[in-house]
């Protein structure tokens, strides 16, 4: 396949797996909610109304027919690119039996690395230590991406529209390198998110689910992985981390705040950078705009690194402080402080919550102590039948009047 050809195959693989993506969610979304299939608003979730799932299976219907069927017609089939969608797709059935019944941590995880190995060892990965070695690190780091984007999931259009944006770098990399089937199946999953963002946009209709997060995590990183199999030294590293560095910085951040807090880690929570932004003031639209930016900055300096336009120690270091900084300060910004819900109506917005928090706080302050901190209390119920739940900042607790 020439160069031409492979760029026509890929648009015609991303409008084909847009178009499919944007079919195939509303009818998901239907069965689902006759189902029962939804996840359910709780203390630990932002949303206030039960969300279908399969939006997921949605996107890797679209992405699996797009993809493989544009990299055969162009016969740029080859059987690495057949593991990977394999395994994409086996990710995709784990994370359906996840969402309808929930597994156990451990299975999930021995079902990841399983995964995660046949691809490394069969499409190859980064060659920075050499040896046994490499191979352990690019299955954790396949395994670590799968779980992050799990996380990342925790707001309307966050995860999908990141994934537009890691896919779509990573379709130009791959037909710059040659990899005219990679590319193909990149350009159809980016087409199928951006599908799906029209059902998934802010106030999202359908989620992906855990179905849509662990394929979208091990489709992308194992992509990258592939792509980046030739690459030595420092480069394979700093692109890998660049390019997804939202998702680990997500993850880091929420891993350290529970333990700091002293909860639970793998226990779900307000305690994203979405949610913290949306803390801060900014809309969900906003935030998503925000991260996919910061994305779109991550990407193009991955690309500079293979390009060879960026050292990569410069990057890699680059990438560790920015990182370190923005966790730095995301640590001091509130994370569900004050859920205010009204028993018969939706919950009330994070500033909304925070300007309650303030008048109790202010007018409990000025009852009991003057001088002293400022302390939540827990007195009687607003009125107008509301429910209060005050969620320590520090421990997690959660004390709720009726």
């Amino acid at each position: 396949m020439t160069d031409v050809d492979a760029q026509v195959a890929a648009a015609g693989a991303g409008g084909v797996a847009l178009m499919l993506g944007l079919l195939l969610t509303e009818p998901l979304r239907r069965f689902a909610l006759h189902r029962g299939i939804a996840d359910h608003p709780s203390a630990r979730k932002a949303h206030t109304r039960p969300t279908p799932y399969l939006g997921g299976v949605a996107i890797a219907v679209a992405t699996l027919a797009a993809g493989a069927g544009a990299a055969f017609a162009g016969r740029a089939f080859d059987p690495v690119l057949g593991v990977l969608l394999v395994g994409a797709a086996l990710m995709c059935v784990l994370g359906l039996v996840d969402d309808l019944r929930q597994l156990s941590p451990g299975i999930r995880l021995c079902a990841e690395t399983v995964a995660a190995a046949v691809v490394v060892l069969v499409g190859g990965h980064p060659d920075v230590f050499g040896g046994t070695l490499d191979v352990v690190l690019s299955v954790l780091w396949i395994v670590f991406v799968m779980n992050a984007f799990n996380l990342l999931d925790n707001m309307d259009g966050a995860a999908s529209s990141l994934c537009v944006v890691i896919s779509g770098f990573l379709c130009l990399t791959a037909l710059a390198e040659g990899a005219a089937g990679m590319g193909v199946v990149m350009a159809a999953l980016a087409g199928s998110c951006l599908g799906f963002l029209f059902h998934n946009r802010h106030p999202a209709r359908i989620f992906l689910g855990d179905a849509g997060s662990l394929f979208l995590g091990f489709t992308l990183a194992s992509a990258m992985m592939v792509v980046h199999d030739d690459v030595a030294g420092l480069g394979g590293p700093a692109s890998l981390l660049l390019a997804t560095l939202v998702p680990t910085l997500d993850t880091t951040l929420v891993m350290l705040s529970r333990y700091l807090e002293s909860r639970p880690l793998l226990q779900g929570g307000t305690d994203h950078i979405a949610h913290r932004l949306r803390w801060m003031g900014m809309t969900v639209q906003q935030v998503v705009r925000c991260l996919s930016v910061f994305a779109v900055v991550c990407c193009l300096s991955a690309t500079l690194v293979i390009r060879g336009l960026l050292a990569p120690g410069v990057a890699l270091a680059a990438a560790c402080l920015v990182g370190a900084g923005a966790v730095g300060l995301l640590l001091k910004v509130p994370s569900g402080a004050t859920v205010v819900r009204c028993v018969d109506g939706p919950a009330r917005s994070p500033v909304a919550g925070r300007t309650r928090l303030a008048m109790r706080l202010r007018d409990s302050a000025g009852a009991r102590n003057r001088t002293g901190p400022l302390q939540p209390v827990v007195g009687p119920p607003p009125q107008g039948g509301q429910a209060t739940t005050t969620l320590s900042p520090t421990a997690g607790a959660a004390v709720t009047q009726q």
